[in-house]
């Protein structure tokens, strides 16, 4: 079992006297490595919850979604992920230029069942990592250090019901997000960007938006 317990958690662990527990726990099921069962799984999700801190000491989370599989396994100790077109602030990618101790969720609400990983992330750029994800604007490559199971038992049931019609296809254009069409980020959007506004609709206002949001349609 990897080092994974600090004197804070053995301190909980007493209080509540689930030390033996714990470590019991920790040697069944945690990993530096990515078994066969992890594998399955990952390559059967087409999302995750991402963690990285920012310079502030703030960990923000975030969701990632793309196709299923869209999380690659290079092998035993390295996933790969791709970052796609966002809104621009590149909030997680840059917390993982500066802190590359990033955390990862894979969950199915369906079943249910999770898995949690902890990883040391860089930023790729290179053509044959980008070549790996259609879309990608950087590659995150993610070397793992603890990953496990979790208990599933607080995990609500909820049933998937369509795919996001922005997720990257090779055999079709990906559409422009309804917030680019927001009167207030006109001036700078790229032109490739204004110029497909009027094909999607038209520019909106920030009202006519969160109206769209709150029907689902954004």
């Amino acid at each position: 079992m990897t080092e994974i317990y600090g004197s804070q958690h053995r301190q909980l662990q007493q209080e509540f006297n689930k030390e033996k527990l714990a470590d019991r726990v920790g040697e069944a099921i945690i990993t530096d490595y990515i078994t066969d069962q992890h594998r399955d799984f990952i390559a059967s999700r087409d999302f995750f919850f991402l963690s990285t801190v920012d310079h502030r000491g703030f960990p923000t989370c975030s969701h990632k979604g793309g196709d299923v599989g869209f999380v690659k396994i290079l092998d035993e100790k390295t996933l790969a992920f791709p970052s796609l077109d966002g809104n621009g602030m590149y909030l997680s990618m840059g917390n993982i230029d500066a802190n590359k101790k990033i955390g990862m969720l894979f969950i199915d609400f369906e079943t249910p069942h999770r898995v949690r990983v902890h990883g040391t992330a860089e930023l790729s750029r290179d053509p044959a990592d980008l070549a790996l994800f259609h879309e990608a604007e950087l590659v995150v490559k993610v070397n793992i250090e603890d990953m496990f199971q979790n208990c599933p038992r607080y995990i609500h049931r909820y049933k998937r019901i369509s795919e996001s019609r922005y997720v990257p296809k090779t055999e079709c254009e990906t559409p422009l997000p309804v917030w680019k069409r927001l009167d207030a980020l006109q001036d700078v959007i790229e032109d490739e960007e204004k110029a497909k506004v009027a094909l999607e609709g038209g520019i909106i206002t920030m009202e006519e938006y969160e109206a769209l949001l709150l029907k689902g349609e954004a």
